[in-house]
């Protein structure tokens, strides 16, 4: 920005910390906030509370505000309801009330949720209220630092192309936030909190409820509502992780508030064990999430999001009729498609991320991706749902533990029918943002011809045209699948490795680890 540029964002600041701040920068430290804005990632923007249009801050939440409502309003859409909710991070209540006092002055019909919530809750009130938009102040499970804007169109699915980029220009014309006219908006009641958790409860398949359950909302806001969630279902036995329960915006226990990420469930397992739980469950801060740990001979693990996303999907599928679609997406593991063929349902891969998951076709009863990302009941939440995919788990969990089985023994039977599958996933963190597209062309530049032993076939979906296009190249074997991207929402290179075999025998698990770990040296070297 031009220095005339900058004294004018500065004067239209309305927040005078905000100003304080940019005005007590060095000249280095003042080009870098201003080198660029907050751009649509993932459903919308993420970036650190910090003063600037690069930065998480009142102005920014202002302007994009603006530019969502003339979006809309250009759309006749003017004077629709709009859901406004937000976490528990820091600034999470100053700027949801600014998004929606915007949006009042505008003329919209605002419900504006009453407490920190899960994200779930936002995108369960915009499609049950047939709202234009709703909007979720949240970074999800982004380090303590960050704040973040998600938004869902009608129907309560995440935005996508090309409705960001025009958001983008409508925000890029917004005047300075102090010049953007607001109205005070009252909170609404707890009914679509109840309608929610009503909802939810009914989701069980199964008749059983003897299960002992350790849960963690891991600082979030998730901890209030999915007690309520299991207790509605009938799960009564239910431990919490003291340490995490209550919402702290600082995150004081873990090093990431992330469930994938090595220790952050530390805590839960010990609880787990501790109390003797059957399963132990991990939401991650905004509670769209949903991570599961179960005891083994070796003490308790979490599975991964593939292992969980399965069994799932296969508890969907055994309790449904009919022409019926489940979907994953591009990095996840392959069992789904094996799983739904033997179900005789439809079955789609699709881009990462729960935008497109939603969008696969029609009949969809089911979704999940890698990320501890589930969606169990697209029918109402149309979005990565953690508590209602707790609620499953404990009803899957509890039916199996009537009849003397476990997740781990269930899994293994899955695989005694469709063949042995192993993933694994090396992600390396940036903070120069520029260095992961030199990896990816790097990659490009330098593709193999084989990897532990296979012979490498490359689909680069930048070559792609129309919506499959992406920033990502999968490289395929016989038995191995890797996919390489840069991630959506954190400052990441992602590296998604499957070993997909045609049975479960002691040599083919073999080979698997033998693939797994040929392509996991490759990944390091990107």
């Amino acid at each position: 920005m031009s220095p005339a540029a900058v004294t004018a964002w500065i004067d239209g600041d309305p927040d005078p910390a905000s100003r304080a701040e940019l005005l007590g920068l060095s000249a280095a430290e003042l080009a870098e906030r201003f080198s660029q804005h907050l751009r649509f990632g993932t459903a919308g923007i993420r970036g650190p509370v910090r003063a600037g249009p690069n930065g998480m801050n009142l102005a920014v939440v202002i302007r994009t505000t603006a530019g969502i409502s003339s979006w809309l309003t250009r759309r006749c859409l003017g004077g629709s309801i709009v859901v406004v909710g937000r976490d528990a991070r820091r600034g999470s209540e100053a700027f949801s009330r600014a998004a929606a006092e915007v949006l009042a002055a505008a003329g919209f019909r605002v419900v504006f949720l009453p407490r920190p919530l899960p994200t779930p809750v936002v995108a369960y009130s915009t499609r049950l209220l047939g709202a234009a938009a709703g909007i979720q102040i949240t970074a999800s499970h982004n380090p303590p630092g960050d704040n973040g804007y998600k938004v869902y169109l009608d129907g309560g699915a995440q935005l996508v192309a090309p409705a960001d980029n025009e958001i983008e220009r409508e925000i890029a014309a917004a005047p300075p936030a102090a010049s953007v006219p607001r109205k005070p908006v009252e909170a609404a009641d707890s009914q679509l909190v109840g309608k929610y958790l009503q909802r939810v409860a009914g989701l069980p398949k199964g008749q059983h409820r003897r299960l002992r359950i350790a849960l963690t909302p891991m600082h979030g806001v998730g901890g209030e509502v999915a007690l309520a969630a299991l207790r509605d279902a009938g799960f009564t036995d239910v431990h919490t992780v003291r340490e995490q329960f209550e919402p702290d915006p600082a995150f004081p226990t873990v090093a990431f508030p992330n469930p994938e990420e090595a220790g952050a469930a530390d805590l839960l397992l010990a609880l787990a064990a501790d109390v003797g739980a059957d399963i132990a469950i991990a939401l991650d801060p905004d509670a769209d999430r949903c991570a599961v740990g179960v005891p083994t001979e070796n003490g308790w693990r979490m599975l991964t999001g593939d292992e969980t996303g399965v069994l799932l999907g296969d508890y969907v599928l055994r309790h449904t009729a009919g022409d019926r679609l489940v979907a994953t997406t591009i990095v996840s593991s392959s069992l789904l498609g094996r799983v739904a063929a033997a179900h005789g349902a439809r079955y789609a891969e699709t881009l990462t991320g729960f935008k497109w998951l939603v969008r696969a076709g029609d009949g969809l009863v089911y979704a999940y991706e890698e990320a501890l990302g589930i969606c169990a009941d697209p029918d109402t939440v149309r979005d990565k749902d953690g508590i209602s995919a707790a609620v499953l788990v404990a009803d899957l969990a509890a039916t199996l533990k009537a009849e003397g089985r476990t997740l781990t023994g269930a899994l293994h039977g899955l695989m005694d029918v469709h063949g042995f599958h192993q993933t694994a996933q090396i992600s390396r963190r940036f903070t120069d943002l520029t260095a992961i597209s030199a990896a990816m062309q790097k990659l490009r530049h330098a593709l193999p011809r084989e990897i532990g032993g296979e012979t490498i076939t490359v689909n680069d979906l930048t070559a792609v045209r129309g919506p499959g296009r992406t920033d990502a190249i999968i490289l395929r074997g016989e038995h191995l699948r890797v996919v390489v991207r840069p991630s959506g929402t954190e400052p990441k290179l992602k590296c998604y490795i499957e070993a997909a075999m045609d049975d479960n025998s002691a040599a083919a698990q073999e080979a698997a680890k033998t693939l797994i770990s040929a392509a996991t040296e490759f990944a390091a070297q990107l």
